[in-house]
């Protein structure tokens, strides 16, 4: 029967480690949006849109590539938000902090540095060795 007992974050440790996502939720969203903005008004205000005979080949160039990275870091930014809404979802299930290779718990201090993690350092460079995510 001893096997069946599932080990877990106690309801406390849980606690803690909401209160960490929730943070840095809200700090992503606003980059998010931040990002989301320069996307789609990027050189809207600048000195390009009113005086075109200032407009060069390279500022477009520059102008185009940097929105390009903001859409990439806003895509990147998307997912770490879902990432971490799905990490408060194993919260709610009491699954958090619980490898889903090894089904040993992932350590606190990874947890506080990559707070949606769902692997253990180990099952990463595990799967990483066998060529799978």
């Amino acid at each position: 029967m001893a096997d069946n007992i599932r080990i877990r974050y106690s309801d406390e440790e849980l606690e803690e480690f909401r209160t960490i996502i929730l943070e840095k939720l809200e700090k992503a969203k606003a980059e998010y949006n931040t990002l989301r903005e320069v996307v789609m008004h990027n050189g809207t205000n600048d000195i390009e849109d009113t005086s075109p005979s200032f407009r060069t080949v390279e500022d477009d160039g520059a102008n185009q590539l940097s929105k390009e990275e903001a859409s990439q870091l806003a895509q990147r930014q998307y997912k770490f938000i879902q990432n971490l809404e799905a990490a408060l979802v194993r919260i709610e299930n009491k699954t958090y902090g619980i490898c889903r290779v090894t089904g040993k718990l992932i350590p606190k201090e990874r947890l506080r540095l990559v707070p949606h993690a769902t692997l253990t350092v180990e099952a990463k460079e595990m799967l990483a060795k066998s060529g799978r995510n």
